[in-house]
């Protein structure tokens, strides 16, 4: 198949994976990586940038809606960690409400971006490097 193609699925997939529509951007990894393990490191590139993307318009939309209290709880918890909180932003279920929240309490965007890509590349290049030793121990 392709290369273009693949990445192109990869990034779509991770894009959308990120938003609050289902999807497993894991799977597309594991995919691509599958099909063609010479592409990991534009597959680990283009899948981090295409989840924060999706990750960073949760956020804007975060920003849409008019700011009101938090819970107790999480209001606390934003308040501890700030745009940090963000580091999780990968887990599932959990990760798509994280930017959506920190969009709406209007946390510094720039510092929630970093957060947002650090977390999905580490959890991406756990995955990459756990596919490409899987493939190599055969």
């Amino acid at each position: 198949m392709d290369s273009t193609l693949l990445l192109a699925g990869l990034a779509g997939s991770a894009f959308l994976s990120a938003t609050v529509l289902p999807g497993s951007s894991e799977l597309a990894l594991g995919g691509v990586l599958l099909a063609a393990p010479q592409l990991w490191l534009p597959a680990l590139l283009i899948a981090t940038v295409a989840n924060s993307a999706g990750s960073l318009t949760s956020f804007w939309l975060g920003r849409r809606v008019p700011p009101r209290p938090l819970p107790p709880r999480a209001a606390n918890w934003f308040a501890r960690f700030g745009p940090a909180a963000l580091l999780l932003s990968w887990v599932p279920l959990l990760g798509d409400a994280l930017p959506l929240a920190a969009g709406w309490l209007r946390l510094p965007w720039l510092a929630c971006a970093a957060w947002i890509a650090v977390g999905k590349f580490a959890r991406y290049a756990v995955l990459v490097a756990g596919m490409l030793w899987l493939g190599g121990a055969r």
